[in-house]
Parts: structure tokens; C-alpha cells; sequence
């Protein structure tokens, strides 16, 4: 089994064609792995529906406590990509070292269509979950890194190993 927890993030976001703003009506993660034809047996809950620039030490709190409380040892976050690795700094500093933590997330929105990266970023996470040894990872552009050894790339918007 594998415990998925939505918190938000530019995966879950949709377009309002009036207002032209983006903005969280419900999850996309259940259509996703349908679509996807996933027979992984997983567990999907969502925390928090927020951008991470908005995200919080309570709200990170939630994500520990849940990550702690999750009967599964392999745990799966969706997360906003601006603020992730903060979370998953936040959560390696919890010491939970029986588990398999990935955290992923979308520069693009899912609702995008072909033009999101999403839906690629969440099966190299589910891959990767079952795989790696228990640790906090962040899992994008389809690769994997250690929580204390990525960030952000702000000009290419792709997650690298960190430099200096």
C-alpha cells in the first residue's frame, strides 16, 4: 500500500476562463492514476488544498503527522514546486526513518493537458517510492534527489542537484 497526501500546488490547479487566475477546485490525483491504469494499491487523502508560497510551519506540521500516523511505509506528496524542498526539509527533520517519503509536483497544471508535466512527475514518483530505501526525496524531471542535495532551478524551472 502506498499513502498518497494531496496538499496543492500548481498540480491541482485549474484555469478560470474569466478571471484568467488560477485556483483549486478538487483534486486531480484519482483521475490521474485511472488514467494511468495504476493497480498499485494506494490510499489517497488530501491534506491541505494551497499553494506552497502560502504554506506554513502548521501546515507543515500536518504533512509530518500524517506522514507519521500513515499505517504504509511508502509515502507519496503532491506539493507545489516553489517551497518543496523546504518541506521536505522540514519532514527529514521529523526522523522518520522506517519510511520512503517522495515528494512531486507540476510547474504546469495538470488541467493543462499535454502541456504538464504532471502527470510524468507523478508515475516517476510512484516508481520511485516503491524503490527507493526509506528517506525524504523530491522526485521531478524525472529523476530522484536527496532532500538535502536538490533545489529549484528558477531560470529553467527543472529541479537539480545543488551547486556550491
Amino acid at each position: 500500500m502506498i499513502q498518497v497526501f494531496i496538499t496543492g500546488g500548481t498540480f491541482d490547479k485549474d484555469y478560470n476562463y474569466i478571471t484568467g487566475k488560477l485556483y483549486f477546485k478538487d483534486t486531480h490525483l484519482p483521475e490521474m492514476f485511472d488514467r494511468g491504469r495504476c493497480t498499485q494499491p494506494i490510499d489517497i487523502k488530501t491534506l491541505m488544498m494551497i499553494d506552497s508560497l502560502e504554506m506554513t510551519e502548521a501546515d507543515r506540521a500536518i504533512i509530518v503527522h500524517n506522514c507519521r500516523r500513515a499505517k504504509a511505509n511508502r509515502v507519496l506528496i503532491t506539493h507545489g514546486t516553489d517551497t518543496m524542498v523546504e518541506t521536505a526539509r522540514y519532514i527529514a527533520a521529523a526522523e522518520l526513518t522506517d519510511k520512503t517519503i517522495v515528494l512531486t509536483g507540476a510547474m504546469i497544471p495538470y488541467a493543462f493537458g499535454n502541456s504538464s508535466d504532471g502527470f510524468f512527475n507523478l508515475g516517476s514518483a510512484l516508481a520511485f517510492v516503491q524503490t527507493l530505501p526509506a528517506g525524504v526525496y523530491v522526485v521531478m524531471n524525472g529523476r530522484y534527489f536527496d532532500w538535502h542535495n536538490v533545489q529549484k532551478n528558477t531560470k529553467t524551472g527543472n529541479f537539480e542537484v545543488m551547486t556550491g
